[in-house]
């Protein structure tokens, strides 16, 4: 069995430790694995699409290529308008969100970019002028709004392996940020689910045929959860963290069985 790994440059510079151990445990595994940084062409088993490319995704499943995750998860989880539809229609807890060129919630409210991602792209808004630069800066049909939600700068990541709970980390932001990810500075803990928050993960991960995601919950501090992103590719450093076992080894143990079914 033989696949491809296929990052951006920049993006495999950051991620080294991670594709270290996933050519390791491949190997264990009999699995042929090689990193790619330009669009593959040579046939192979699968590829790990690691990238944030919905268009490239699709033109990679037309070629005959099966990726994890498929061109619909990247569709979904690359743009934010389209996961609080799909939440709406599964009826998950979500933020509430508004398209920002038809919609604006009261101030404080938060500003982001629909393709944004890791923290980036996201802003608090608190008074006219931040929202005029920033409707300046981006298409508005870009952007969404969503109400500022309390929540001390704390949410949770759920690490899904198919409808299988790899496990989940509470995030908890800088004191000087309203953003909770880890590569910001963050600090994480281990996190265990409801078993309503099990059902609802895994009704999000079997709705989009998913393999391997993330799925962000920000925690409100009046209680509860509210689904605020989908992350593909997601991350490992934070479940690394707070877990013994190979993030690495349990991905390609999964891509061998899905392949062999």
């Amino acid at each position: 069995m033989k696949g491809f790994i296929y990052y951006t440059a920049e993006e495999a510079e950051r991620n080294q430790a991670f594709i270290d151990d996933l050519m390791k445990k491949s190997n264990d595994l009999g699995i042929t694995l090689e990193l790619v940084l330009e669009p593959p062409t040579k046939a192979v088993d699968f590829i790990l699409f690691r990238d944030r490319d919905p268009k490239l995704a699709v033109q990679l499943e037309q070629a005959g290529f099966r990726l994890f995750n498929r061109a619909n998860v990247q569709e979904i989880a690359n743009d934010k308008l389209r996961t609080f539809e799909l939440a709406t229609m599964l009826g998950i807890p979500t933020v509430p969100t508004y398209r920002a060129d038809q919609r604006l919630p009261e101030f404080p409210f938060v500003l982001k970019t629909r393709t944004g991602h890791g923290g980036s792209e996201v802003f608090l808004c608190e008074h006219k002028e931040q929202v005029d630069d920033l409707l300046k800066r981006f298409d508005p049909k870009e952007l969404i709004a969503q109400p500022f939600i309390e929540s001390n700068a704390t949410d949770v990541r759920v690490f899904m392996l198919g409808e299988e709970v790899l496990g989940a980390v509470k995030r908890m932001g800088a004191c000087d940020s309203f953003k909770s990810n880890y590569t910001l500075g963050g600090t994480v803990e281990k996190y265990t689910l409801s078993d309503s928050e099990t059902k609802q993960v895994k009704t999000i991960s079997r709705a989009i045929s998913s393999d391997y995601i993330g799925i962000d919950f920000i925690l409100p501090t009046t209680g509860g959860w509210l689904l605020n992103e989908i992350e593909d590719p997601v991350g490992a450093r934070s479940l690394y963290t707070t877990t013994d076992f190979s993030v690495a080894e349990k991905l390609m143990g999964y891509v061998k069985e899905q392949l062999n079914a």
